[in-house]
């Protein structure tokens, strides 16, 4: 097959969930398709990203749109596309020359079918193409804002991220009927994305995790005990997980093991995050390997209260033999059972209690372990793949039986 891929923002460095699963279904999708990232993105110019992404990923294509970042900036963008009825969200990963060489792609019929890699690229996209296009949808958007809305305490977030909910389940049930056909990432997902339109054809491809990379390890000690959180740190709902772990959770974890150590490890910690480092808190901003922090914890946790999708950074713990203590929206979409090869606890109290249990009890945590690793073992790039890739030829069929011939 011949596939456009077209990815607001930058693909490298792969430091992120989405660019993560992005990057292995694309350099899996090349070893047997033809494939063209078209990678486009803002700020200032980055000649070595765009000479990067050429020997990473041969054929990709890098378009620079000078679109305006940093808080400022876009807090000025933001004001001025209120009264649009386009989500913010969308409207500042649009740019003309993104339209214009997609339109020119799918008219000239240079491909078999396109891929929208998350929401935010969307608009770039035509309303009608001869050519069959597959919306890949790593999270469910207006939920992801409706639960940004709900936990936020600040209220003039909370009035952005209602406003942006608000204008993002009209565009996303659009969006959904533009599209030929949708990737979700988990059942949950497609099920969220069918009461939005239950006439959408909607494919789920599960998360997946490097298993070459990510292999199981020795037991950690536990002595100390050793409690690790990985994730971009500038990303809210992960913000909000550590602070929420770090006042409402940790203390009670002192009391009973006062020598007990969390990390927070992930790049660009933001201020709220930077505030929770103390003596028994470790804010490590970006390192050269999460392996590295993996590999000694003695329990991984995911004590998300909102976001969206599926994450990676349970599977990379799991596929490393590592104990997991997550929130059900922590563990939402994944392949796990709680009390098997996960524990899942939605309170501060039960949090805290479950990791207790596995802190003192090594067997128990042993079992976890196995279990996970196990679970994970199922799940490599190359199976994912194969998968996305079906979706896609399934796509190009049935544009064919139709007329739709490139």
């Amino acid at each position: 097959m011949r596939i456009l891929w077209v990815k607001a923002g930058k693909l490298l460095p792969v430091d992120t969930g989405g660019k993560i699963r992005s990057y292995n279904i694309l350099r899996h999708l090349s070893r047997k398709h033809q494939v063209k990232l078209l990678s486009y993105y803002g700020g200032d110019r980055d000649l070595s990203y765009e000479n990067s992404m050429g020997e990473t990923l041969p054929g990709s294509h890098a378009i620079y749109t000078g679109a305006p970042e940093g808080t400022i900036r876009q807090s000025v963008d933001y004001v001025c596309n209120l009264a649009s009825g386009v989500p913010y969200a969308v409207k500042k990963f649009t740019a003309p020359a993104v339209r214009q060489t997609v339109a020119l792609g799918l008219a000239e019929k240079q491909f078999d079918v396109a891929v929208c890699d998350f929401l935010s690229a969307s608009l770039n996209f035509p309303e009608r193409s001869e050519t069959p296009c597959i919306l890949f949808q790593h999270n469910v958007e207006h939920v992801l804002w409706k639960r940004m809305a709900e936990t936020e305490s600040n209220p003039v977030r909370k009035l952005s991220y209602s406003i942006e909910a608000s204008k993002m389940i009209r565009y996303e049930k659009a969006t959904l009927r533009k599209f030929d056909h949708v990737i979700a990432v988990s059942q949950q997902d497609r099920e969220e994305m069918l009461k939005l339109d239950s006439a959408c054809r909607i494919t789920v491809v599960p998360t997946g995790v490097d298993t070459e990379q990510y292999r199981p390890v020795s037991t950690a000690c536990g002595d100390p005990p050793v409690i690790v959180f990985t994730g971009s740190m500038d990303w809210e709902a992960n913000i909000d997980a550590m602070e929420h772990f770090c006042q409402q959770i940790w203390p009670t974890m002192l009391s009973t093991f006062p020598n007990a150590r969390l990390q927070i490890v992930g790049r660009n910690p933001h201020a709220r995050v930077l505030r929770l480092q103390s003596a028994s808190v470790e804010v490590t901003g970006k390192v050269a390997s999460v392996r590295d922090y993996l590999a000694p914890a003695t329990v991984v946790i995911v004590p998300l209260r909102i976001g969206g999708g599926t994450r990676l950074k349970i599977f990379e713990a799991m596929a490393m033999g590592k104990a997991v203590v997550s929130t059900s929206i922590g563990a939402e979409g994944l392949d796990v059972t709680d009390g098997r090869d996960i524990l899942i606890a939605d309170s501060p109290e039960v949090f805290a209690s479950r990791l207790v249990e596995l802190l003192r009890n090594e067997g128990l945590r042993r079992a976890y372990e196995n279990a996970a690793a196990s679970l994970a073992a199922r799940y490599d790039w190359s199976e994912i793949s194969e998968s996305f890739a079906n979706v896609l030829q399934l796509s190009v069929q049935n544009s064919a039986a139709n007329g739709r011939t490139n």
